[in-house]
């Protein structure tokens, strides 16, 4: 992967990690047009720059992170994350070897587009505006429902607001509350794939760490990708909360169905594999 490689999968990530659009399907579609998909550093980096998306958050969040007088928010946020942490240290892995592939995440892409398609008019009477209003039975509820991401091209960031929502939130706050949901979320999955999983490298297993300092170009690829992502994902943020807000998720769905389309053409026409 050269550093271009790297720019630009930064640049998808930051893009689309909380957008309700599938980080992982557009990493990989990317991947593979680049043919590096294969590649097991390659694969940790996809997970890795996810580390600069988080910070986005917190940046944009601060005073949020950093009250600790409000001591429930965290408690929320612990109860929501549990699922993930659980199902996804039992599945993840398993579920990815069978269909992390373009076919099934492009026919997952439309599905979720369709859905995105109604849910407005599903939930067009949410009154939930607030997080103090989440209860922890929301929250964990919430955190079953981004379980559904484990699935690629479903898209961790519209299964946690369909949930938001399903529960009665209102899409702006079912929208924050999965931002604030990722944070644990994703940390855990990126230092479980930095620190803890085992990747095959040429035959030989290595952590994700190692992989990263066994050369210079690693480590730069590893230091440029997190600082895009950080940089792209803030703007990405107050791109799609302002769209949101006043468009809501149909202009999402309808990209979705697009892009999951393209991707079966391509698929057809033997681009990609």
């Amino acid at each position: 992967m050269t550093i271009i490689q790297a720019i630009i999968l930064a640049i998808v990530e930051g893009l689309t990690e909380f957008l309700p659009v599938s980080s992982t399907a557009h990493m990989i579609f990317v991947s593979s047009i680049f043919g590096i998909k294969e590649d097991e550093f390659v694969k940790m980096f996809q997970v890795a720059i996810q580390f600069g998306a988080i910070l986005a958050v917190v940046a944009l969040y601060w005073k949020k992170f950093f009250d600790f007088t409000r001591w429930q928010f965290y408690v929320k946020l612990i109860i929501g994350v549990m699922p993930a942490l659980i199902l996804g240290y039992l599945f993840d892995d398993k579920i990815e070897a069978v269909l992390e592939k373009p076919g099934p995440i492009a026919v997952v892409l439309i599905i979720g587009g369709i859905v995105l398609l109604f849910i407005d008019k599903m939930f067009k009477n949410n009154h939930i505006d607030n997080d103090d209003k989440i209860s922890n039975k929301k929250a964990l509820t919430i955190g079953f429902w981004q379980c559904l991401a484990m699935m690629p091209g479903t898209s961790r960031s519209a299964a946690s607001i369909i949930g938001g929502m399903q529960q009665g939130l209102t899409r702006r706050l079912a929208a924050e509350f999965s931002f604030f949901l990722a944070v644990p979320t994703m940390m855990a999955v990126t230092c479980y794939s930095i620190f803890l999983k085992k990747w095959n490298v040429g035959g030989v297993e290595q952590k994700g760490y190692q992989m990263i300092m066994s050369s210079q170009e690693h480590i730069t690829a590893f230091i440029t990708g997190n600082v895009v992502a950080f940089v792209v994902a803030v703007i990405a943020i107050k791109f799609f909360i302002g769209i949101l807000t006043k468009f809501g998720f149909k202009v999402w769905g309808i990209y979705r169905i697009i892009a999951g389309a393209i991707i079966l053409l391509l698929i057809a026409n033997g681009t990609i594999a």
